[in-house]
């Protein structure tokens, strides 16, 4: 006898009451409490761009909607298409991404535009599969799932964070999601109860219903269309789950910003570190302290680490080269905040230094001889780092 997926479901999960009704009374409450007005929903048209689909779900990962909308409509009308994603150069597209974070997200779209213009000129169709999608950079098996179904329109799964959570709790699977072999049960508990048809509504459904229903604190249980078999509401253990395995403390890192003022302008520097932190944007020169300390530096601890940076600095930060001999020992900071980042906490102080013609003449000619790119700037209309902004908009007024 041959076995089939909702066999092998119910063999692994004999407490799951009804299997083909799990999907119908997650799409039923879509249609009645869910969202259905965000830009890059197509579940409601007759036809889905793919292209659009895609970028959503890659700007979508560690950020939320309300964050989201305003890029993606600003993305979406200076690059259009994947073709002109593909045609335009990173200092084109970084601008339209500054402040989203994540950066490495926008360099791998990027990277992937020139992949599916690729295919396309030789296919003569976008990728349709979730094979096809996740041969594409930046895009992983859940991100493939969701392109499959809700731009392609075939059957595609998707088992991003919100939906691990709804099914965890729903089962009541208490080992660790981040272990492969959970991984994989979460997957195929996933895909069996995906419907084969409307696999993009329901993918949206989930999602909508791990946003706004099965959050990750306080979840709305009396709200949700499958908390009548849901066990981990049944036992009172939705807020334990799921387990996941505690991440190693991010480690701390301490920069001195050093804010460069002429004639109520500030000197900025176009940051090019291959695809590293704030690759592409325009930055203020950073000096990087010696220090890991896990809390903001005092004013003794801060004094002595400039003071051995300044002293040290080999040239090998292109964001000091060039003018790191001329700055004077200012070590009381104007401005500081910490910067979380993905891997590590980052704490920045804005050192401020008010610069006469001479000296900024120096500076060009310094920066001009090592090739930086550079200019004198309120800052205004730039494509800076949102960190950048809240130190010089949280320091003390200059001179013009």
């Amino acid at each position: 006898m041959t076995t089939t997926k909702s066999d092998e479901l119910m063999a692994a999960y004999p407490a799951l009451d009804d299997l083909t009704s799990f999907g119908a009374r997650v799409l039923e409450w879509f249609e009645r409490e869910g969202r259905h007005d965000l830009p890059w929903q197509y579940h409601q048209h007759s036809s889905a761009d793919i292209y659009a689909v895609w970028l959503s779900e890659i700007m979508l990962q560690q950020t939320q909607v309300a964050t989201v909308l305003g890029y993606y409509e600003r993305f979406l009308q200076r690059f259009g298409t994947v073709e002109a994603l593909a045609s335009a150069d990173w200092q084109e597209i970084a601008p339209y991404w500054a402040g989203l974070g994540y950066y490495a997200r926008a360099r791998n779209l990027h990277a992937g535009a020139k992949q599916v213009v690729a295919f396309i000129h030789q296919n003569h169709r976008f990728p349709q599969t979730v094979d096809e999608w996740q041969a594409i950079k930046g895009v992983g098996r859940s991100t493939a799932g969701a392109i499959v179904a809700m731009g392609v329109r075939g059957f595609g799964v998707i088992c991003d964070g919100n939906v691990k959570r709804v099914l965890a709790r729903h089962r009541g699977i208490t080992d660790d999601i981040t272990k492969s072999a959970t991984d994989a049960k979460l997957w195929t508990l996933a895909t069996a109860l995906t419907p084969r048809d409307h696999s993009g509504k329901y993918a949206q459904a989930m999602m909508d219903l791990g946003a706004t229903i099965c959050t990750r604190t306080k979840p709305k249980c009396e709200r949700c269309p499958v908390s009548k078999d849901c066990i981990a509401y049944k036992n009172g253990s939705q807020h334990l789950l799921p387990i996941k395995k505690k991440a190693a403390p991010k480690p701390h890192r301490h920069s001195g910003v050093i804010r460069v003022h002429h004639q109520g302008r500030d000197l900025w520097i176009h940051r090019q570190n291959g695809g590293g932190i704030w690759d592409g944007l325009w930055c203020l020169p950073l000096l990087p302290l010696a220090s890991d300390a896990k809390s903001g530096l005092d004013a003794q601890a801060f004094k002595e680490a400039v003071m051995t940076a300044w002293q040290t600095d080999d040239g090998e930060d292109l964001m000091m080269a060039g003018f790191t001999e001329l700055l004077p020992l200012m070590t009381t900071p104007t401005a500081s905040l910490r910067h979380t980042l993905t891997h590590f906490h980052w704490h920045l102080y804005l050192l401020t230094w008010v610069v006469d013609e001479a000296s900024a003449q120096n500076i060009n000619q310094m920066l001009d001889a090592i090739g930086v790119e550079y200019q004198w700037h309120t800052g205004a209309d730039l494509a800076k780092p949102v960190a950048m902004t809240k130190l010089v908009t949280d320091a003390k007024s200059l001179p013009a």
